[in-house]
């Protein structure tokens, strides 16, 4: 994966911190597709740990991946010393989720100097077909980069 951005070195290294640093994230098996500035693209193979108990992708691991995916696209326009954190999302679940992986596209489409709102799409491949299966709206803060405790 080639992440291109016109911003800072800072903002390449806390995309690269939020993307890789998430031992949430890892164990679920998100993986990065794609970046660029302002936006991202990431997949999940969905395997049984990922359904509910009628076989569909479970809502969270859906608001998941949206979630992750946005934090990422608002964290490739950061200079350095910022960060982000969710402050609010909103998700549509829009038809049940059954396939072989997800996929999820996140475009920021408001960059402010303290909030970042981005929309992800969220959407389930077959082998045969891909549909848009939920919606989110995320609102980043942008926050001050400090090192976590240890």
């Amino acid at each position: 994966m080639t992440m291109t951005n016109k911003h800072s070195s800072g903002a390449t290294a806390e995309f690269h911190r939020v993307f890789h640093s998430a031992p949430f994230i890892s164990s679920l098996g998100l993986q990065l597709d794609q970046a660029a500035s302002g936006e991202c693209r990431t997949s999940l193979a969905i395997v049984d740990m990922h359904l509910q108990q009628d076989g569909f992708v479970h809502a969270g691991v859906q608001a998941t991946v949206a979630d992750h995916t946005a934090g990422a696209a608002a964290a490739t326009l950061l200079g350095d010393g910022r960060m982000v954190l969710t402050a609010e999302f909103k998700i549509n679940l829009l038809r049940p989720a059954r396939g072989e992986r997800l996929a999820c596209v996140a475009r920021v489409l408001k960059a402010g100097s303290t909030l970042i709102v981005v929309e992800s799409e969220v959407f389930c491949d077959t082998e045969d077909d891909s549909r848009l299966v939920a919606k989110a709206t995320v609102t980043l803060c942008v926050l001050e980069s400090h090192s976590p405790a240890t």
